[in-house]
């Protein structure tokens, strides 16, 4: 299923908790676990491009194997990469990388896995949310095994076109066919929140203004 620009722009000023509650609505696990941001102040929403890799020790592929070109080539502007390396602490993405993935206007990089080059990517300011920052190189020891299947990312289940919504608070995948109505949720949340906090500033309790919009 692909959702429509229509619906994905929806996504573009909902913060991941909001988008969570929305999620427990229509039953479905989508906060990753253990996948944390880069880069302070960046955040990043877009069609999912995923991809799987195998890794070992060095040595165990070639230089050829390790494809990263292939990531950024699969994936346009505004989709989000969602790399499945089951939580090695092996880094399959870098500052060059990073460069070319902004060029390019790829929307942000989600790696259960590991990535390098802090400095580099808070340079480019490219959304890059991850498992671990490693110096060590993935060059002949990670292979990619697929590009655009099935994948889990953090615990959470990743299809092709599935909503990635990532920012300080972590990183979140919208179902494509649950998209449009944890939209819908979210955007009420969102105006239930900000409308609590009108209530507060006029003196209603933090308990007062939760029972209100039906929070406890």
């Amino acid at each position: 299923m692909t959702i429509s620009d229509d619906v994905l722009t929806r996504f573009a000023d909902l913060a991941t908790p909001t988008i969570a509650n929305a999620l427990d609505d229509v039953g479905f696990d989508g906060v990753m676990s253990g996948i944390g941001q880069v880069v302070p102040g960046t955040r990043c929403y877009g069609r999912a491009v995923t991809v799987t890799q195998a890794t070992g020790p060095r040595g165990s592929f070639t230089s050829e194997d390790f494809k990263v070109g292939h990531m950024i080539d699969a994936a346009g502007p505004g989709d989000v990469i969602v790399v499945d390396n089951g939580g090695r602490a092996v880094s399959t993405w870098g500052g060059l990388a990073t460069y070319a993935a902004k060029l390019k206007g790829i929307a942000g990089l989600v790696v259960d896995g590991g990535v390098r080059d802090r400095e580099e990517m808070e340079q480019h300011r490219l959304p890059v949310f991850t498992r671990h920052m490693t110096p060590l190189t993935g060059r002949t020891r990670i292979r990619i095994t697929g590009i655009n299947k099935v994948i889990q990312c953090g615990g959470v289940r990743v299809r092709p076109g599935d909503v990635i919504v990532a920012d300080g608070s972590g990183v979140v995948c919208v179902p494509a066919e649950h998209a449009e109505k944890v939209a819908e949720l979210a955007h009420r949340y969102a105006s239930d929140d900000r409308q609590a906090e009108i209530e507060l500033a006029k003196g209603l309790s933090f308990r007062e203004a939760m029972a209100k919009f039906k929070r406890i």
